[in-house]
């Protein structure tokens, strides 16, 4: 059960691991399609849609996200791999996407 890892020290305080490159959050697809979802929970029963599967290696998020943004009139935000943008429109973001030269589906309801 005992690992025997120091987690606290009275000379130093707490002791904190040290951080090990991970890989980017957000998760990508096998199929090499990007997913649109939509989004209420957490909101206050505004929508908000979910770019999802994006490869980060690949693209860059903050231009990609100020791209479309732009492009929908909208606004949004880039948080842990996911690109979410403002609104309902999930049909208008699927055809700016495939202009990008993205493969998409609408996932969910």
């Amino acid at each position: 059960m005992s690992d025997n890892r120091l987690v606290y020290s009275t000379d130093m305080g707490r002791i904190s691991e040290p951080k090990v490159d991970q890989e980017p959050a957000g998760k990508v697809f096998k199929d090499g399609f990007i997913r649109i979802e939509r989004q209420t929970k957490g909101r206050k029963g505004k929508g908000v849609m979910l770019v999802v599967g994006i490869d980060s290696k690949e693209h860059d998020f903050k231009k990609l996200a100020k791209t479309i943004k732009s492009k929908m009139g909208q606004g949004g935000a880039v948080k842990e791999g996911v690109i979410e943008v403002q609104g309902d429109d999930r049909d208008k973001l699927k055809a700016i996407l495939e202009t990008l030269k993205f493969k998409v589906k609408i996932a969910g309801g």
